[in-house]
């Protein structure tokens, strides 16, 4: 038991070590990278500078980057600004989203704007005038019409008429919205068909939570048994697990959490790891890396704003993620993640060889079904159980 006098030895010496906070009066001739470096010391700022430290880490050693996307996001542009750059340069790796943000996407595809707008207009007279509101966005509500169109003629095709999991779904709708941008010349790709391009998997944790797939549904009633498509839950669940083992195994051993806002995108991603660990008995220890921006409290139990600590507790991010690889920045995602995009691109790190994953979905698969095989027998002494147990 350390006595009272080496305790304030202790934290004697942590603070003679700590950072300076000491920030250089700025001219307006910085750069991002500069900034972070020297004007970001303390509360919010010092969160963020600290993001940006574990995001550079995440490409210095070359970690498979996972990026979920929660809230509207699409809309807000934030994909044009910086994911899509991002996936183009080879950053991210493997993506979990709503299927909200796919379905937004597409309506600047085929041509409909989304406007800047006043939200305190009146909502009344914005619905007799058939515009659509996110907050301060809006867009005619004819924009949902002809994408509600555009989804159900693609998925009616031949090539979905089966069943599959959401990034084999979200490879296919990329590999058809890729061919209409290009036989309409837009200049500026959809998130869909640049993760095609790039072989990058995107997930989506409730894919009937959203507008495409209510056109499937619509599909079904109006073509019977003529429509074939299918979402595989069980498969789709493991695959993500499947992934992360198969990247942990198979590139540098690192793995990257990169959490943009928080709900469903953010623990389907995360729970791949206690599927490995605690139901299927595959060894692992949770991301390495684990960065997250959003504006929910942390003291009221929900998920989307859990930090590190507590993933880690659930076995969804390692001992060492949380004592030396983890920020919660209590921020809104577009306040900040334009910057630190900026600042990233300013990094050689930032240009690194496209891990195509999603080229690699069928192999990571077998590569966890051999490891399953391997603790099957282990494994089936869990498929019974006796009330005998807790009496």
């Amino acid at each position: 038991m350390a006595t009272k006098t080496q305790q304030q030895q202790k934290l004697r010496k942590a603070y003679d070590g700590a950072r300076n906070v000491n920030p250089r009066p700025i001219t307006g001739k910085e750069s991002a990278l500069e900034l972070l470096e020297h004007a970001f010391g303390a509360y919010v700022g010092r969160q963020e500078r600290i993001a940006f430290e574990l995001m550079k880490r995440s490409l210095e050693e070359n970690a498979s980057i996972f990026l979920t996307l929660s809230g509207a996001m699409t809309p807000a542009g934030l994909h044009q600004s910086c994911l899509i750059p991002l996936v183009e340069s080879g950053v991210i790796s493997a993506v979990t989203t709503t299927g909200a943000n796919l379905y937004h996407d597409a309506h600047r595809i085929i041509r409909h704007q989304i406007r800047e707008i006043n939200p305190n207009a009146g909502d009344l007279q914005y619905r007799l005038a058939r515009v659509i509101r996110i907050y301060d966005l809006g867009f005619w509500e004819e924009a949902l019409l002809d994408t509600d169109r555009l989804f159900s003629a693609i998925i009616s095709g031949p090539d979905f008429q089966k069943k599959m999991t959401t990034p084999e779904f979200h490879f296919l709708l990329g590999k058809h919205i890729n061919a209409i941008e290009q036989e309409l010349g837009v200049e500026q790709p959809s998130f869909l068909s640049t993760c095609y391009r790039r072989g990058v998997p995107i997930w989506s944790g409730a894919p009937q939570d959203g507008s495409i797939f209510l056109n499937v549904v619509k599909l079904r009633k109006l073509l019977g048994p003529a429509f074939k498509f299918e979402l595989d839950i069980n498969d789709d669940v493991y695959s993500m697990a499947a992934m992360q083992h198969f990247c942990r195994h198979n590139f540098d051993g690192k793995l990257a959490i990169w959490i943009l806002g928080g709900g469903v995108p953010k623990n389907y991603t995360l729970q791949g790891e206690p599927l490995l660990d605690q139901i299927l008995n595959v060894p692992t220890h949770g991301f390495d890396i684990d960065v997250q921006f959003c504006v929910d409290p942390v003291d009221n139990g929900a998920l989307s704003s859990c930090p590190a600590g507590e993933g880690h507790t659930w076995g969804k991010v390692s001992v060492e993620a949380v004592e030396t690889g983890s920020m919660y920045c209590h921020t809104d995602v577009t306040a900040v993640f334009p910057w630190l995009t900026h600042a990233l691109f300013q990094l050689k790190v930032s240009k690194r060889k496209h891990f195509r994953l999603m080229d690699k979905l069928d192999q990571a698969v077998a590569f966890l079904d051999a490891d399953v095989k391997k603790r099957a027998k282990g494994l089936m002494s869990t498929l019974t159980w006796d009330v005998s147990e807790v009496k």
